[in-house]
């Protein structure tokens, strides 16, 4: 049983700036640095990895600058997501924030690129199997030339030499609840999931396949007493933490009601990150 709680604890705080969507959405942070692939917002800080502007765009944020613009989903248990969301906030501002300015301070911002790009080239898996499961072949092949490219001429990932590269410069990612979203599923209830953020039924069980998809959370094991144990993967999930924050900050900052200005973005991202 300890060994059950330590591994869950590890998993919420690891995947709390990760993902879905990771995660792996697209997103330029030019006010970073940080890499331009981030978890969808669907499950990090805004939620992630994931509610911001756009996370779910090529660089760009989906903002149609009114808050109340309702995006469609059903949220029956919105006390409750108002309750989290407060508390996700407060969280943010006491833990994170002082962490990723530590952060930031201590590793200037070239070496933070270096490291974001080497932890989003490890991703690979998660792209690749997505693409494959919702039958996006070419994409598929651009994600395993993008991954051999990066890992030796980039020096593990940590240059992305791909850019360079015309055909495997702009290759849209995806995560587990894309596909299942191409695959026909709706939403499902919204829900703000302590830490992690917005999400919604779908994302949240897709949250779960990325994460098991994902290298860096296989993590390194060894044995104490023939009692197996993990050490959690917060390396990933800090160097994440500048990036997320200015993605969460983005889609609540000048919003009357912050609550429904994340929800709106959340979905109007994961929206558009399916159709891509």
């Amino acid at each position: 049983m300890k060994t059950l709680t330590q591994s869950f604890t590890g998993l919420v705080f690891a995947a709390g700036l990760l993902a879905t969507t990771s995660c792996a959405t697209k997103q330029n942070v030019s006010s970073t640095g940080q890499g331009d692939e981030t978890s969808p917002l669907p499950s990090t800080v805004a939620g992630a990895d994931s509610a911001t502007a756009s996370s779910m765009g090529d660089g760009g944020i989906v903002d149609d600058g009114d808050d109340y613009a309702m995006a469609e989903v059903s949220d029956p248990w919105e006390g409750f997501n108002r309750g989290v969301f407060r508390f996700n906030d407060g969280v943010y501002t006491v833990l994170f924030r002082p962490v990723s300015k530590g952060y930031q301070v201590v590793f200037p911002q070239p070496v933070r690129k270096g490291i974001s790009n080497a932890f989003d080239n490890v991703r690979f898996p998660i792209r690749f199997v997505n693409s494959t499961l919702q039958g996006k072949f070419k994409r598929a092949g651009q994600e395993t030339g993008m991954f051999a490219v990066n890992t030796v001429a980039g020096l593990g990932g940590l240059f992305k030499v791909s850019r360079q590269i015309p055909a495997l410069s702009d290759v849209p990612p995806e995560d587990t609840g894309q596909t299942f979203g191409t695959w026909g599923m709706g939403h499902g209830p919204y829900f703000v999931m302590p830490v992690l953020g917005p999400s919604s039924v779908r994302d949240g069980f897709g949250l779960a396949f990325d994460y098991a998809l994902n290298p860096v959370n296989w993590g390194v094991f060894w044995s104490s007493g023939g009692d197996w144990k993990q050490i959690p993967p917060y390396a990933n999930t800090i160097q994440m933490m500048p990036a997320q924050l200015d993605l969460y900050d983005v889609a609540v900052e000048n919003s009357v009601d912050p609550y429904i200005s994340a929800r709106s973005v959340y979905i109007q991202n994961r929206k558009h990150a399916v159709e891509k």
